[in-house]
C-alpha cells in the first residue's frame, strides 16, 4: 500500500514536471516560480506535520495573496519582512539557516500539494485564515484583535 502511494505521488510529480517543462505561455515561469514557492513554504513550515497542517500552511499562503492587506504574488508574500532576520511572516525565511530542501519525498510531495493548491482545491480548511501560531505559544501580541477559526494539528489559525 505504501508503496503504491509512492509510485502514484512519483507518477503525479512526473507528470508535473512535464506539465511545467512543456508550458509555452507568457506566464509559466511566472506561474512555476509561485508554485515553487508555496512549496518552499508548505515543506519549511509544515514538512513535519500530517497533511492537513500541509494543507492550511499552503492555504494560509494562498489567503495572504488574495487579500489586500499582503502582497499580491506567493513569493512576495513568503519573503514578506525577510530583509531583517527574525521579522519575515514565515520563520523559517530570515532565521539563518539554510533553505536547500534535504528531505526528498516530503519536497516532493510539497510540489504537488502546492501544484494541487494552486490549480484545483477550491475548499479551504482554515475558513479565510490569514494567521495561526504553534499551540505552545501564549497569548502572541499580534493576535488580540483576531478571530480564532480553527486548530489544525497543533496550530491556531485567525482571521
Amino acid at each position: 500500500m505504501k508503496k503504491d502511494i509512492r509510485y502514484n505521488l512519483a507518477m503525479l510529480f512526473v507528470l508535473v514536471a512535464l506539465v511545467f517543462v512543456t508550458c509555452e505561455s507568457s506566464n509559466a515561469s511566472d506561474e512555476n516560480e509561485e508554485a515553487h514557492c508555496l512549496a518552499r513554504n508548505i515543506y519549511f513550515e509544515a514538512g513535519n506535520q500530517p497533511l492537513a497542517g500541509r494543507i492550511a500552511v499552503g492555504q494560509v499562503t494562498i489567503n495572504r495573496r488574495n487579500h489586500g492587506m499582503f502582497p499580491h504574488t506567493i513569493c512576495d508574500v513568503v519573503h514578506q519582512g525577510g530583509e531583517k532576520k527574525y521579522k519575515c511572516q514565515f520563520s523559517w525565511y530570515c532565521d539563518g539557516k539554510h533553505d536547500t530542501p534535504t528531505d526528498s519525498e516530503t519536497w516532493m510531495e510539497s510540489i504537488v500539494l502546492s501544484y494541487r493548491l494552486l490549480n484545483f482545491d477550491d475548499m479551504d480548511i482554515t475558513e479565510g485564515s490569514l494567521w495561526y501560531h504553534a499551540n505552545y505559544i501564549e497569548d502572541p501580541y499580534w493576535a488580540d484583535d483576531l478571530t480564532p477559526t480553527v486548530i489544525i494539528n497543533n496550530h491556531i489559525f485567525y482571521k
